[in-house]
């Protein structure tokens, strides 16, 4: 396909895209889940795991390969702008109160499933075809453990969003927590691949590069920020002409962290938590929302969906590691976050609620799995196996967390 035409395929795309994704989240609220759980399923369904069994031919006319960076990119840029709307509506306060329960989420949210998938990988290592050949069990360890801990940041976040949790303890806390778990998470991967490739400098890459960025964002930055939060406070001329800039700084914070292997999530979710709140900052968040969520993140979820393969699931002895997966990977998350909320004096209400939502793992763990299958750490099966796992601790989360939690007093902060 030439360039005019691919662009021309790509409207028809979005029209397949948006009415699968409104279709099945519609269906997900029927029975309990969020859109956004519905969107990642119409994913899957519109990948090689369905579509690509029942219409091959069709999936690949549809979804040609030539097209795929076009999905990719434009993917990445509602991602970017989501989570920017994320950062802009967290709520610092809640967190500056209960700093020791956030370092003791976190921290119980990536040591316990960390630990549990190293001793999953020696497991796994040494058992014929989940590991590419040449993969060392070194290697394996700390790369089963970063996937384990993952915590789908964007996933998790839309959920806070839509549940109306972002002025609540308990969504304060898993956000706070779960952007600190994927950092580490994503600085572990980088130190994987960094001996896989023998490429010392990845390591150092991600994680001084994300001190200095987040030295330069809450010192220098916040002065910035300042003088255009008050510019933005005259007019709503203003409040346009600076949003303009704005997106200017989301687009170098985005960069800059998918430059040194952080992933752009990061620089977006901290520059819209490091904008002062005021007139600029509603005025942004009304404006780029809706747009994002209904056009541009879907896209994200469907590009995901097309690199599943869940036909690959066959055989007994792939099942019975698969439960061993879902298993560590629910206690690993949901119990030890859990246990850590009630040690730093959490209720039994808000600590649940937690470890709820920080189980929730979704399309970030396909991204780490993507690159571990790309970069040649682990086979197809593996890949299968976790991505299962990925979407089954995703789509119990809510349920789980309606049970338990209960719906949130609107505008009161539990």
């Amino acid at each position: 396909m030439t360039p005019f035409e691919l662009s021309v395929h790509f409207f028809l795309q979005l029209v397949c895209v948006l009415c699968v994704c409104r279709a099945v989240s519609w269906a997900a609220s029927k029975v309990g889940q969020p859109p956004v759980v519905g969107e990642m399923i119409a994913g899957v369904l519109l990948g090689p795991s369905l579509f690509g069994v029942l219409a091959p031919e069709y999936q690949e006319w549809l979804f040609p390969k030539a097209s795929r960076p076009i999905l990719f990119s434009a993917a990445q840029i509602g991602l970017a702008l989501y989570m920017f709307v994320v950062g802009l509506e967290f709520r610092v306060d809640l967190i500056s109160s209960r700093v020791r329960s956030a370092l003791a989420i976190s921290i119980s949210g990536i040591i316990a499933p960390f630990a549990l998938g190293c001793g999953l990988a020696v497991w796994l290592w040494k058992s014929s075809g989940y590991f590419n050949p040449g993969i060392t069990l070194k290697q394996a360890m700390p790369y089963m453990g970063a996937a384990m801990g993952i915590t789908a940041f964007p996933m998790l976040a839309r959920i806070i969003v839509e549940r109306r949790l972002t002025a609540t303890t308990a969504g304060a806390l898993a956000l706070a927590a779960g952007a600190i778990d994927d950092a580490a998470a994503w600085c572990v991967l980088a130190l994987v691949l960094a001996g896989i490739m023998g490429k010392p400098a990845l390591a150092l890459n991600a994680v001084g590069g994300g001190v200095i960025f987040l030295g330069l964002l809450f010192t220098v930055g916040r002065v910035l920020l300042r003088k255009m939060t008050a510019q933005g406070e005259k007019d709503e001329e203003s409040c346009r002409r600076m949003m303009g800039w704005m997106f200017v700084l989301l687009m170098i914070a985005a960069w800059f962290t998918d430059k040194i292997g952080l992933y752009s999530v990061f620089g977006a979710f901290f520059l819209g938590a490091s904008v002062p709140r005021g007139r600029l900052c509603n005025y942004m968040i009304d404006m780029i929302e809706p747009l994002t969520t209904m056009l541009l993140l879907p896209m994200f979820f469907i590009y995901s969906g097309l690199n599943t393969r869940m036909d690959l699931m066959t055989g007994a002895t792939m099942w019975l590691a698969t439960l061993g997966v879902l298993a560590a990977a629910i206690i690993g998350k949901a119990g030890a976050c859990y246990a850590a909320a009630r040690a730093c004096g959490e209720s039994h209400r808000e600590a649940i609620g937690v470890g709820m939502l920080m189980n929730a793992r979704g399309l970030m763990e396909l991204i780490i799995l993507n690159i571990g299958l790309e970069r040649g750490v682990i086979t197809p099966v593996l890949f299968s196996i976790m991505v299962l796992m990925a979407i089954l601790t995703t789509v119990i989360s809510t349920p789980l967390f309606n049970l338990t939690y209960g719906k949130p007093t609107e505008g009161v902060v539990i």
